[in-house]
C-alpha cells in the first residue's frame, strides 16, 4: 500500500519537475539585465552572500549555452566572478609588510627579554660542567677500560672524550 502511494506520488510530481527544468532552460535564454552586472568589481564584497549565489547559478546557466550568447557584461562578470581579486585573491591591505615586521620584532624582543631575566636568576652551572671535572671523568673511563674497541680506552683514540665545557675561570 505504502508502494503504491509514492509510486502515485512520483508520477503526479513527474510533469511539475519537467516544467521546472524547461522553466530553468526557458530562463536561462535571456541575458541577464545590465543594472545587475553593472559595477559588479565594486559591488561583489557587499552584496550579501545569497545574492552572489544567484548571480553565479545565473550566470552558470548562460554559460551552459553557446557563449557567444552572452552579453559582453556578462562575460566580463563571469571572469570577474571566477578569478577577479576578491576573497583569497584580494591585495593585501598597503601597511600588511610594515605590521608583519613590526610584530615579528616585538615577538623576538620578547622572547630576548625573558630569555635574559631567565639566566639572571638561574642557579650557577652544575659542578659536572667545568673542563677540569670532565678530564677528571676521561680518566676514570681509561681506568675501566670502558668502551674498549670505539671508545675513550681504545689504542689510538684521539678524540676529546667527556671534555666540552671551556676552563673554569
Amino acid at each position: 500500500m505504502m508502494r503504491t502511494s509514492l509510486l502515485r506520488a512520483s508520477r503526479a510530481a513527474a510533469p511539475s519537475a519537467r516544467l521546472a527544468v524547461v522553466q530553468r532552460a526557458a530562463a536561462s535564454t535571456h541575458a541577464i539585465s545590465n543594472p545587475t552586472l553593472a559595477n559588479i568589481e565594486k559591488r561583489w564584497e557587499g552584496m550579501p552572500s545569497t545574492e552572489q549565489a544567484e548571480l553565479w547559478m545565473a550566470l552558470r546557466d548562460r554559460m551552459k549555452e553557446n557563449w557567444a550568447d552572452l552579453t559582453l557584461q556578462e562575460k566580463k562578470a563571469a571572469y570577474w566572478i571566477a578569478f577577479g581579486a576578491h576573497g583569497p585573491r584580494a591585495a593585501s591591505p598597503p601597511d600588511e609588510g610594515r605590521k608583519v615586521a613590526l610584530y615579528t620584532f616585538i615577538g623576538v624582543a620578547t622572547s630576548f627579554v625573558i630569555f635574559a631575566t631567565m639566566r639572571m636568576f638561574a642557579k650557577p652551572p652544575p659542578s659536572t660542567m667545568t673542563k677540569e671535572y670532565q678530564e677528571a671523568s676521561n680518566e676514570f673511563v681509561k681506568a675501566q677500560n670502558a668502551e674498549p674497541f670505539t671508545g675513550i680506552s681504545s689504542p689510538g683514540y684521539e678524540g676529546k672524550g667527556m671534555v666540552q665545557s671551556p676552563p673554569k675561570h
